[in-house]
């Protein structure tokens, strides 16, 4: 068998898992989910989940990546041999390739918005005199996303591209990228926190960002925000598993989790401290700042009341084609780890199985928004119904699996050994997190599960 990649450096290693965890879902779904909640209210509730479930998980996920080291389901064959556990990280391995099919696309969309943004299209005028408003803004959302031939050409091209990037390998590919691209989106980011600060009326839109309005907290606002922990950490895709087999092993697990954890909820803030203060100020705030209608209507209806409107939405999507890419390349190499680990593939052969069925999988998952919208799987767009399964029922269960798994079932040490870097140093994280893996993380994931369903 051929070496086990590995990250070359610390800083390297970081910004890869950083890279990972920081995806579309802080910046797709975490302004609706905190305008629905309760705004500072949701967000304090995010920040205690995280701190007391997702680092937990996060490293119950990490031990057994490095314990294992390897891919997703080999981690379970090598350390509890015979067993059926693998099935486990079989199901993390669908759930990451299902979410790929459609997270192309979206990144897809993505480059679109930034290629209409940097030549001014998204901004011409109607006439002379007259600027664009939100109509011609969902008229272009239309044309562009649910169109024929526009969204399949950009899914393609972020495809291939991160075909390139995959093709160079761990080091020379995921590594390098992320070394590259993190420091980009945070240069990015404070750039619009900037603007979005300067704007007239900037403070009330920080108010209604950062005011908490405790009488929204219910039981489903506390499910609410236990699974945007899950989808902006990324747990449960078989990520975390992956990229820790390629730690080294005196790499420091609870550091790394917790730097993870806290650059995610930075972001997180960061992004509500753009969009808040930026739709308040042109009173905005109530159309609506779910998903689609946020990123690709709202803001660039706001991009377009402020002077240099190209340069500022170039900005913000160059922002989210980073986090778009750094998701792809990593919920990619999920299968692509699975092929070389298992199968013996070389790399290269690992990337065109994984990446070229992609090609047709990816545009026609985008087709179903338009063209093929009348084409549905249990009355949901092939889109939509792969978003519902891979999120709402796969990855809870993985998640459920994984912590059963670290806290009972597999070996006793494996937690301790992985966070003591082999006995190599004290960790005070073992029996806290060890508890919360076992007793309070899976009732908690089978209540987000069952909340899919009421």
């Amino acid at each position: 068998m051929a070496k086990k990649a590995q990250f070359a450096t610390k800083i390297g290693l970081v910004a890869a898992t950083v890279g990972s965890a920081i995806g579309l879902g802080n910046v797709w779904r975490f302004p609706a989910e905190t305008q629905e909640n309760g705004g500072a209210a949701f967000l304090l509730l995010y920040v205690v989940c995280v701190l007391l479930l997702g680092i937990p998980v996060m490293l119950g996920e990490m031990s057994l990546g490095r314990g294992g080291r390897s891919d997703a389901v080999g981690v379970f064959k090598r350390l509890t041999p015979g067993s059926k556990w693998w099935i486990i990280g079989g199901l993390a391995i669908l759930a990451a390739y299902l979410i790929t099919v459609f997270y192309m696309v979206v990144a897809g969309w993505t480059l679109e918005y930034l290629c209409e943004s940097v030549t001014g299209a998204l901004y011409t005028r109607p006439a002379p005199d007259v600027a664009p408003d939100r109509a011609q803004y969902l008229e272009a959302m239309n044309s562009l996303i649910y169109g024929w031939w526009q969204p399949v050409v950009a899914t393609v091209v972020v495809v291939l591209l991160n075909m390139v990037i995959l093709l160079r390998g761990v080091q020379k590919g995921i590594e390098k990228l992320s070394n590259v691209l993190m420091p980009v989106l945070f240069v990015v980011l404070v750039c619009l926190v900037v603007v979005s600060l300067t704007l007239p009326d900037a403070r009330s839109g920080v108010m209604y960002f950062l005011s908490p309005d405790f009488s929204k907290i219910t039981p489903a606002v506390f499910v609410n925000a236990l699974g945007q922990t899950f989808f902006s950490l990324s747990l449960g895709m078989g990520i975390l598993v992956t990229y820790a087999s390629y730690y080294p092993k005196n790499t420091d697990l609870p550091r790394t989790s917790m730097i993870v954890a806290f650059t995610s909820l930075f972001v997180a803030v960061l992004v509500g401290l753009i969009i808040f203060p930026a739709v308040k100020s042109f009173g905005l705030e109530k159309e609506g700042l779910e998903g689609a209608t946020l990123i690709f209507v709202t803001l660039p209806e706001v991009f377009g009341q402020i002077s240099y409107s190209p340069l500022w939405s170039s900005l913000f999507f160059v922002l989210l084609l980073v986090a778009a890419i750094t998701s792809t390349v990593s919920i990619s190499e999920v299968a692509i780890a699975f092929l070389i680990d298992r199968f013996g593939m070389k790399r290269r052969n690992a990337v065109l199985t994984t990446l070229l069925p992609l090609l047709v999988l990816s545009p026609l998952c985008s087709l179903s928004l338009g063209p093929l919208k009348g084409f549905t799987l249990f009355g949901m767009t092939i889109f939509d119904f792969l978003d519902n399964f891979a999120t709402n029922i796969l990855l809870p269960i993985v998640s459920i699996g994984t912590c059963l798994y670290v806290g009972w079932f597999g070996p006793k040490r494996l937690l301790d050994w992985q966070l003591t870097n082999y006995e190599t140093k004290w960790s005070p994280y073992t029996a806290p997190v060890l508890f919360v893996l076992r007793y309070v993380a899976p009732v908690l994931i089978v209540a987000i599960l069952v909340s899919r369903f009421l």
